[in-house]
């Protein structure tokens, strides 16, 4: 990796960041924050101010809000927007970015780009099918919801499940179909993933699993099995990847699953070029292996790194505890951490209720945690994962006592 430092604050400098969704914008901004005081432009491939994500699968795709616009003052900050602008090569050794509008120069590059939704195969074009990623994608989906069609959801992930409850919400038929034995097979063990299949029937979801989807057609999903599955409208959410394709050629190392390799600074394999959020890996001196984390808090924590990087500051190695929450079927979720490497899985409180969390060890040390309902365990828990406190099992599994109560 390139050594990139600059004095604070340095003039004449002009930093591009290409991607103009919570990890660009936090990156733009967290630099004025630390006096960056030269050029600053943001790129982003669609037309509309830059928005925050979540809100698209909740508020805006019900109707309750039309937009998730930041609240930002890009011009009083003097951050530079350009929109609607897709970008198509990069050129480090030139420091000159392409895009259809012509090149775009830059002395430091920051890579923001995101994740884009894995698609169906075989099934663009087919009318009505549909993604939930952009703020489009849920102003096409919401008159969908209003007219409450038969839905078959393809995917029991986090995304997948965040849909069925809004379109159960809105008053829609909803089939989830997931090719894998339970929801949430690539994120959770089987053992914690399992009591989840129960809030599907609760909130009156068909959850279909095994159930590979063979083909769409105009109005059905077929499975391969042969079972047809009507479908007023389909909505995809089978997983995303990092949107590098247009880094092909450039010489930036991409990881095994298309994402910047980026070092603990977040520098990328190119000189002045940085990467974060969705699209990149780094390395965890925490977690002992490389992390991929397609999360709404790391593309708020790592531009803070991209920033004190730019501005000639040493920041800390970045190496935060990854964490996450999902609304899904009336439950809070939260998971902080990461629980590959435990060697110990402790639960707290009865998984068929309304309220427990699981806690995963590695050497009695905290690694990771789950909380559905509980909070207060979430909290505590990241603090203490953060610490790397040693733990007490015993008084770990009582839900009764605070978690910071079963440090050893």
């Amino acid at each position: 990796m390139s050594e990139q430092t600059q004095a604070p604050g340095r003039t004449g400098r002009r930093v591009v960041v290409v991607g103009a969704g919570m990890a660009g914008v936090q990156t733009a901004v967290a630099l004025r924050e630390q006096g960056f005081t030269g050029d600053v432009t943001l790129i982003g491939a669609e037309p509309h101010q830059p928005y925050d994500r979540p809100p698209l699968s909740k508020a805006v795709l019900l109707g309750t809000a039309e937009g998730s616009a930041f609240d930002v003052d890009f011009e009083a900050l003097g951050i530079e927007l350009r929109l609607g602008r897709e970008v198509s090569g990069l050129r480090p050794a030139a420091h000159e970015l392409d895009t259809a509008a012509g090149p775009v120069p830059y002395d430091l590059l920051v890579l923001a780009t995101g994740a884009e939704p894995i698609r169906l195969p075989g099934a663009e074009g087919v009318p009505g099918v549909h993604l939930l990623r952009t703020l489009d994608d849920a102003r096409r989906l919401r008159p969908v919801l209003a007219r409450q069609h038969d839905i078959v959801v393809v995917g029991a992930g986090w995304i997948g499940a965040e849909f069925a409850t809004a379109a159960r919400e809105a008053g829609c038929a909803v089939t989830v179909v997931e090719a894998a034995d339970r929801p949430l097979a690539g994120a959770l063990p089987p053992e914690v993933a399992a009591p989840m299949t129960a809030w599907y029937a609760d909130s009156g979801t068909t959850l279909r699993t095994h159930a590979r989807v063979a083909r769409v057609e105009p109005g059905t999903v077929v499975l391969d099995d042969g079972t047809r599955v009507p479908a007023g409208a389909v909505v995809v959410g089978i997983g995303a990847r990092p949107a590098t394709a247009w880094l092909k050629g450039s010489g930036i190392e991409l990881g095994a699953h298309g994402e910047v390799v980026a070092d603990d600074h977040l520098r990328t394999s190119a000189p002045d070029v940085y990467a974060v959020g969705d699209c990149a890996s780094f390395p965890s001196g925490r977690y002992g292996r490389r992390l991929l984390v397609h999360h709404w808090d790391n593309a708020l924590q790592g531009p803070r790194t991209v920033a004190a990087n730019i501005v000639g500051e040493t920041p800390e190695p970045y190496d935060p505890v990854p964490y996450f929450w999902s609304e899904q079927f009336g439950r809070f979720v939260q998971y902080a951490g990461d629980h590959a490497l435990a060697d110990t899985t402790l639960w707290r409180g009865d998984p068929t209720g309304a309220a427990w969390s699981v806690c995963w060890l590695r050497e009695r040390r905290l690694v990771a945690l789950l909380a559905v309902g509980r909070p207060r365990d979430l909290a505590q828990g990241r603090r203490l994962i953060e610490a790397g406190t040693p733990m007490d099992p015993e008084p770990l599994t009582d839900p009764s006592r605070p978690l910071k109560a079963a440090t050893a």
